[in-house]
């Protein structure tokens, strides 16, 4: 199996081409003390051993990879012992048999588990999108779970009271526009301003993590849906992208990252054989999540993204859209990479767009997904319907801006298909920038 490229739990400067098998035991604590690092004793030795100057870090035994609350509980509880430990987490947030990060920690000997915090859908993932939720109490636990998407999306200073150390343990999808990395970004920029720690207990980018695609977002947008500089699909798993944040001076925190073993930059989800989960609830196969950072644009139109209906993220649709042959053949004829397109009728449920109406649809299959590249398929999606509908379509305007990250892709769209492919050249040099700004700052290859 693979191994991470340099020392973990580190706290924020790139350090990628520290060559520990040079040094002694001895003097590899030295620097690593030097350089902010609290990597754990066995991981360090293991550094030591290694002749390529790699640290070696097993899977497990069945040879499956090991998020991070596993190698937390294995190699790196030095980082929690004897502290009061807030839990940012929901039903993603479990080991590899399945037990929630809750209870682990809960159940270990030596950590205290004071509060924890929901994101977007809940602790345990069952609501609605852009549904407000209120503080509660886990009842497994009894302790206190704090909303941070309710009244406020931040923890605020009564909220950490009684904690000294912030994890993240959440399953991250790979796309600008998903909600969980900007809680954990904002909840670190809290910590930080209380004197508290932050650690991210790793988990894999599910889309690929050597993948960049997509405009980096326009600060001029900033909104919960995009909080920095990104690209849209930007190839970082959470710790990788939160090592970038505060490495770059963006996010002013006390970091540790605790990282998977095992794991490779060129794996998809289902390459590390861990049990699906839907991480949201219109996220329910890999597939969607792939096309996801591009069909998402939907939601800044007047046609369905798919939700309550089957098969969200991977179809759109609005009862106008009578022609959705004809434009899955227009869109076949462009011979976008991994992609092919067909048509559904689809019944969407009532509290959606189009709720109660049976309705055409426009789907996208993936055909090879090493190839597809999601931005492009969105952006072509929505330039073949508006060219053909400019009567029936609408914008949203406010939120395919904050989706987009500018305002750059809707007025493409508007004017002409040379424009579009304009922009789509541009996206592709940003995202080269950008991957060159967080190579430094990779854990894994």
């Amino acid at each position: 199996m693979p191994t991470l490229p340099y020392p973990t739990h580190h706290e924020g400067a790139p350090l990628n081409r520290f060559r520990v098998h040079r040094l002694t035991v001895r003097r590899i604590w030295a620097a690593a003390t030097l350089f902010g690092l609290t990597t754990a004793p066995r991981l360090l030795w293991a550094q030591a051993a290694n002749a390529t100057g790699t640290a070696s870090c097993a899977p497990g035994p069945d040879g499956r990879p090991l998020p991070g609350i596993e190698v937390l509980l294995r190699d790196s509880l030095h980082l929690v012992r004897g502290t009061r430990v807030g839990l940012i987490t929901n039903h993603s947030g479990r080991d590899l048999a399945g037990v929630s990060t809750i209870d682990r920690l809960h159940r270990t000997p030596g950590v205290r588990l004071t509060a924890l915090y929901g994101p977007e859908h809940g602790i345990r993932g069952t609501e609605k999108a852009g549904a407000k939720i209120g503080n509660s109490v886990d009842s497994a636990t009894g302790v206190p779970v704090y909303s941070l998407y309710g009244e406020t999306r931040v923890p605020t200073a009564e909220m950490l009271r009684d904690v000294d150390v912030l994890l993240f343990d959440i399953q991250d999808v790979g796309a600008r526009v998903y909600t969980y990395p900007w809680t954990m970004a904002l909840a670190a920029e809290a910590a930080g301003k209380a004197g508290k720690r932050f650690v991210v207990l790793d988990r894999p980018n599910p889309i690929r993590n050597d993948r960049v695609e997509g405009g980096v977002l326009d600060l001029a947008f900033r909104s919960f849906v995009g909080q920095y500089a990104v690209a849209a699909r930007y190839g970082l798993t959470p710790g990788e992208l939160m090592r970038w944040l505060v490495g770059s001076g963006q996010v002013q925190v006390p970091l540790s990252v605790v990282p998977m073993c095992g794991y490779r930059a060129t794996d998809w989800y289902d390459d590390l054989r861990w049990p699906w989960i839907d991480w949201s609830p219109n996220l329910r196969t890999l597939d969607a999540a792939l096309l996801y950072p591009g069909t998402v644009f939907f939601e800044g139109t007047n046609l369905s993204e798919g939700r309550g209906t089957d098969a969200p993220f991977t179809q759109a649709g609005a009862p106008w859209l009578t022609d959705a042959q004809a434009i899955a053949d227009a869109l076949n004829a462009r011979r976008l990479g991994g992609v092919h397109f067909d048509v559904a009728v689809r019944r969407v449920e009532v509290g959606y767009k189009h709720g109660g109406a049976t309705i055409p649809m426009l789907r996208a299959r993936v055909t090879d997904r090493e190839s597809l590249r999601p931005v492009d398929v969105g952006a072509w999606m929505l330039r073949e319907i508006r060219a053909r509908h400019p009567g029936a379509w609408q914008w949203r305007p406010e939120a395919i801006d904050r989706l987009a990250g500018g305002d750059r892709l809707r007025k493409a769209v508007d004017e002409s298909d040379a424009a579009v492919e304009a922009l789509l050249r541009a996206f592709r040099a940003e995202a080269a920038v950008f991957e060159q700004q967080v190579a430094a700052y990779r854990l894994y290859r």
